[in-house]
């Protein structure tokens, strides 16, 4: 619960940062107006962790950097021509920006830029109230002009004006509260929820490029299910996402299976955990969360329902790989990631055949091998895909990989599993067969990896011995 005391001291200490203080001293002296606005002020109150500082003014962008010159060791303008100012002061990144009037002409999410003359007019367009606060400096003073202190309280998110206009304004806004909903734990108020399913559609005007980094940031929270689960309800996931809706499969009264969408949710809650208590204090890994999200999507494409009320879904995983491969790209992710989440759903089910009888060490060879620089990721993965409430199948698949990893460990130490390569090269297999470079040296290299794969490490005159038997018996 916010503790208004509590934030109001940690409001006050924030404003006796050395950046702070320099920055209000050089307005104030010039006779402008400064405030800290955003999330800054909302993560205070909050006791949250504050990181970048946005401040707001009523100078001009000239203005603004002719006051950060003389106390910043560096400037940029890129953003002058919406009125931002960036500097480098007391060690510490900073953006300075004029206060905005903005319009929008409703075909784009492209505002006609405008500067604004008071620090009431600037809050009162920005997409939250919580985010719609502002500190003034050196003053210390809270300005509040749409309730956001009473919203943090209540822990709800609203628009600061009706939320039709706000979203209208800027459809991109309707991802954003998915994605504070899920930041912050807040539920979004009823009137929001229903602008966000009526306007749904209007997210076409936003570039791919966009909503990817939207969905990015929603992903890289610490529960991002609760942003997924209002992205969904209001059909706003439909718009650039729909597989993942489809997930809901309908279940008639002869045929069951297990819920694929709660399913889905939960491996990827599941795999949050399991990174974050592998990786403590690294940065989310959004192509693992990925994945988990979508390991599944290739299910409805391939339900079959069987006599007697079975349900199958046989190589969802191949189909679920190109499906994701095909929805990333148009959402124009990176290649790294794209290659990735579609090789994690390729080869989310491998491990399963494991837990039905032990594997060989060529097996579990081959199982590295494939997995590549994806293999901890697929440990993570097929961990989090166990969600049977069946305590003694959950303990038995999880001893089974307790197993195949000790075992990779034991193989990894003995046999340099990490950087797998036949006994021989190119240029030792030709020495031994006597053969120039070309097709066939290619088709040795691949005799020679295989048995790396299946026997381990044999020893160079082992490999060449078997090398000239495999050569002779071609002929």
């Amino acid at each position: 619960m916010l503790n208004m005391a509590e934030g109001l001291a940690r409001l006050d200490a924030l404003t006796r940062s050395p950046v702070v203080a320099a920055l209000g001293r050089a307005f104030a002296d010039a006779g402008h107006e400064l405030a800290i606005v955003g999330g800054p002020v909302r993560d205070a109150l909050l006791g949250r962790p504050v990181n970048d500082l946005d401040f707001t003014t009523d100078a001009r962008p000239d203005q603004i950097l002719r006051l950060v010159k003389p106390i910043s060791t560096a400037q940029w303008d890129i953003g002058r021509d919406f009125g931002t100012i960036g500097a480098r002061i007391a060690g510490e990144q900073v953006e300075v920006t004029t206060f905005r009037a903005d319009s929008y002409d409703g075909l784009t999410r492209k505002p006609t830029v405008e500067f604004g003359d008071t620090l009431e007019a600037d809050l009162a367009r920005r997409d939250f109230t919580v985010n719609a606060m502002a500190l003034r400096v050196p003053g210390r003073t809270l300005v509040d002009p749409t309730g956001g202190v009473e919203d943090l309280v209540a822990r709800v998110l609203r628009t600061p004006a009706d939320p039709a206009v706000s979203f209208g304004d800027d459809p991109l806004r309707m991802l954003r509260a998915a994605r504070f909903s899920a930041q912050l734990g807040f539920d979004v108020d009823d009137a929001t929820v229903e602008a966000m399913t009526a306007l749904r559609e209007t997210l076409a005007i936003i570039s791919p490029e966009r909503i990817q980094g939207e969905l990015v940031r929603l992903l890289q929270t610490d529960d991002p299910v609760r942003g997924i689960r209002l992205l969904v309800d209001t059909g706003l996931m439909a718009e650039f996402l729909p597989e993942v809706p489809a997930l809901r499969l309908e279940v008639d009264e002869h045929h069951h299976h297990k819920d694929v969408y709660e399913h889905s949710l939960t491996v990827l809650r599941q795999a949050i955990e399991l990174e974050q208590e592998r990786n403590p204090g690294a940065a989310p890994d959004v192509a693992l969360r990925i994945a988990a999200l979508l390991h599944d999507i290739g299910k409805p494409a391939t339900r079959k329902l069987e006599p007697g009320g079975a349900v199958t879904f046989h190589h969802h995983d191949v189909k679920g790989s190109r499906m994701a491969r095909k929805r990333l790209q148009a959402l124009r992710f990176d290649s790294d990631t794209t290659s990735s989440v579609s090789q994690l759903i390729e080869q989310h089910l491998r491990f399963f055949g494991y837990a039905e009888g032990a594997w060989t060490d060529s097996a579990v060879r081959r199982y590295v091998r494939d997995a590549g620089p994806e293999l901890e990721r697929l440990h993570i993965l097929t961990r989090a895909d166990v969600t049977t409430r069946n305590k003694r199948k959950a303990s038995r698949l999880a001893h089974a990989y307790d197993d195949i990893e000790e075992r990779i460990a034991v193989l990894r130490e003995q046999e340099e599993l990490d950087a797998m390569r036949p006994e021989l090269d190119g240029n030792r297999i030709q020495e031994v067969l006597g053969i120039p470079p070309g097709r066939e040296v290619g088709e040795a290299y691949r005799f020679l990896l295989d048995l790396r794969l299946d026997a381990g490490i044999l020893g160079a005159d082992e490999a060449e011995r078997r090398l000239r038997e495999w050569w002779s018996a071609r002929g």
